[in-house]
C-alpha cells in the first residue's frame, strides 16, 4: 500500500463484518507497529489481546459507563473531559450520564456491542519509562503520550495493510481502577487505549480534515498561514 494513500485513508472504523481476526494476523500487525518512534527507544508499551468473553463484557460495561458521561457532556455543550472546562457544568453532565447508564438508556450499536468486536487489544504503558518533560508545569501534562500513541497509530496503519480497520478508544480508562484487576494491569502501568479491529463493513475513501493553512503558521502561532 502506498504510504500517502494509507495516511489519507486510515480513518476510524467502528462497524465490522462477522469475519474473525486470527491471532497470527494480530501478531503480524504488532510486529510491524513495534517500530513506532518512542522516547529513548524504551518501547514502554504492553499489549493484552482480550479474548475471554466474560472479560470482554466487563470492558464493554466500563466503556458504556464512560460513554454515557461522554454523551451527556456533549449534550451540555462541553468538550468531554477537556483539561480546561466549566467544572460545575461538567459535574452536572457527568451525573446525568451516570443516571442514564444506570437506567440502561440506549447508547448506540458500537457501544452496546463493544464486546463483540472481532479483535480487542488493551494497550498499557510503563510509567517508569516515560520522559514526561511537562510533568511539573502548571498545566495538564500530555507529553508522556508521545511514547505510546505513535505505536497505537502504527497498529491502525498495519491493520489497514492487512485489509482491516479499527479505532482506538480511551473510554474504558475512565474506570481504570475497576478494570486493572480483571485485565491484570502490572504495577506502575497505566492503560493508554483499547484498540478494536475487524474487517470493515465500509471503509471511507475520503476523510474530512481542516486544510493546512487553518492550523499551520510561520514562525509564531499567530504568524501568517503556511500556504500550500
Amino acid at each position: 500500500m502506498d504510504l500517502i494513500e494509507a495516511l489519507r485513508t486510515t480513518g476510524a472504523i467502528r462497524e465490522y463484518t462477522d469475519e474473525p481476526v486470527d491471532d497470527a494476523t494480530i501478531a503480524r500487525i504488532l510486529d510491524n507497529a513495534r517500530f513506532a518512534p518512542n522516547g529513548g527507544n524504551a518501547q514502554s508499551w504492553r499489549v493484552a489481546l482480550v479474548k475471554d468473553p466474560e472479560l470482554r463484557i466487563q470492558v464493554r460495561d466500563l466503556f458504556l459507563a464512560g460513554w454515557h458521561e461522554y454523551l451527556a457532556m456533549g449534550r451540555a455543550g462541553l468538550r468531554p473531559w477537556a483539561p480546561v472546562t466549566d467544572a460545575e457544568a461538567e459535574a452536572e453532565a457527568i451525573a446525568a450520564g451516570r443516571a442514564a447508564f444506570e437506567a440502561g438508556e440506549p447508547a448506540g450499536e458500537f457501544a452496546a456491542h463493544f464486546h463483540r468486536v472481532p479483535a480487542m487489544l488493551a494497550i498499557a504503558v510503563d510509567l517508569r519509562l516515560l520522559a514526561t518533560v511537562d510533568r511539573d508545569l502548571d498545566r495538564h501534562p500530555i507529553v508522556g503520550g508521545a511514547s505510546v500513541y505513535p505505536f497505537v497509530w502504527g497498529i491502525l496503519l498495519a491493520a489497514h495493510a492487512e485489509g482491516l480497520g479499527g479505532v482506538p478508544t480511551t473510554m474504558p480508562i475512565r474506570r481504570e481502577p475497576e478494570l486493572a484487576g480483571p485485565i491484570g494491569l502490572p504495577e506502575h502501568h497505566a492503560l493508554a487505549a483499547v484498540v478494536v479491529l475487524g474487517h470493515p463493513v465500509h471503509r471511507p475513501s475520503r476523510l474530512t480534515r481542516k486544510p493546512v493553512d487553518e492550523f499551520a503558521t510561520i514562525d509564531r502561532f499567530d504568524g501568517p498561514p503556511l500556504q500550500p
